[in-house]
């Protein structure tokens, strides 16, 4: 079968190989990728900056497809059908993190397109405890991007609770950005989204999705526009979804007395000068959200079923795999909003 393969360490080291077909043991299952997400992390491996992965490794972790062999202790799953699948393909199921579902958080946790074979390919094989079985509702395309939202539902649901009528300040309209202020809006959050010049057009798709208010931090004050907005309190939340330290101090400065702000975006440096002073004083809640866990799968599922979340709507260019370097060059220079690779 055709896969996109990571044949060494180091920037690129990418090629369009012809390799083995998977096969499946009794536990797992076999899917015929429909569709699968270029996400950043996919990048960061393209880059050569992430020291887990072991080549040759065939990348990619978003992904939907279609059913086409299962093995013998699987059940509620069939052939023919409609699935999507979390990236965790193997956990230790002993520790304390694995006996809670946080599998997220288990020390010997193998993902699916960052140690296991993953979706830029034909087939992907998963775990038979990993794979959801598509609503009726859901689209394959929408189903592609099922953990992103996933990576989104857990922040914004599980790791803080969101209620109607707060402020939600979010930094980054990414993909990520833009489906985490879906997910806070149909909370009942009012949502505030900041990015800058070069994030306009992303901006605009979130007018276009229900977001209130959006600011391009190079043209307007923030720090006005949000003292206006909460009757100079600050907002109740803030997520940061950029990876950036000064946009997450700001995001402090932002925050009302005893607000929380959640650290979903990766900083570029592992150590950074954080304004601790402002937690302290102001009595404030910093939450790390880390990747996702079944729970949160089971979120963003419902959430796309009732369509409360429009993911659909993030996909600005579907490329065929043959066409891989083209949607890597695009996702880098930042030309696209998301996206999507169709084997």
């Amino acid at each position: 079968m055709k896969a996109l393969v990571k044949t060494g360490k180091g920037y690129g080291n990418m090629e369009l190989l012809d390799i083995k077909e998977p096969t499946i043991n009794d536990d797992q299952v076999k899917i015929k990728v429909e569709y699968s997400g270029i996400c950043g992390s996919d990048i960061h491996s393209y880059k050569g900056e992430y020291n887990n992965l072991r080549p040759p490794l065939v990348l990619g972790h978003e992904f939907s497809g279609i059913v086409t062999e299962i093995g013998k202790n699987v059940t509620g799953i069939q052939v023919g059908d409609r699935v999507t699948s979390e990236t965790t393909f193997e956990i230790c199921g002993k520790c304390h993190y694995c006996k809670t579902g946080d599998y997220n958080l288990c020390s010997t946790r193998k993902g699916i397109g960052t140690q296991i074979d993953g979706s830029f390919a034909e087939y992907v094989v998963a775990r038979k405890e990993s794979v959801h079985v598509l609503p009726k509702n859901v689209d394959l395309l929408s189903a592609a991007l099922t953990e992103p939202l996933a990576c989104c539902t857990h922040p914004a649901i599980e790791k803080t609770n969101i209620e109607v009528g707060e402020y939600v300040l979010i930094f980054g309209p990414g993909p990520i950005g833009l489906l985490l202020a879906q997910v806070a809006r149909a909370k009942g959050a009012y949502i505030i989204l900041a990015g800058t010049a070069k994030d306009v057009e992303r901006m605009k798709l979130g007018k276009e999705l229900g977001i209130e208010r959006t600011i391009n931090i190079q043209e307007e004050n923030i720090e006005e526009v949000i003292k206006e907005l909460t009757n100079g309190y600050g907002v109740d939340k803030v997520f940061d979804c950029s990876g950036s330290i000064h946009a997450v101090n700001s995001g402090l400065n932002l925050l009302k007395k005893k607000g929380t702000l959640v650290q979903v975006g990766i900083f570029a440096k592992s150590v950074n000068e954080l304004d601790q002073e402002k937690i302290i004083q102001k009595e404030l809640i910093y939450v790390g959200s880390r990747s996702q866990k079944p729970t949160s799968w089971d979120l963003a599922l419902y959430l796309l079923d009732t369509g409360k979340v429009n993911a659909k709507a993030l996909v600005s260019k579907v490329y065929n795999l043959e066409d891989w370097q083209e949607a890597f060059d695009k996702v880098m220079s930042g030309e696209e909003i998301k996206v999507v690779i169709k084997p």
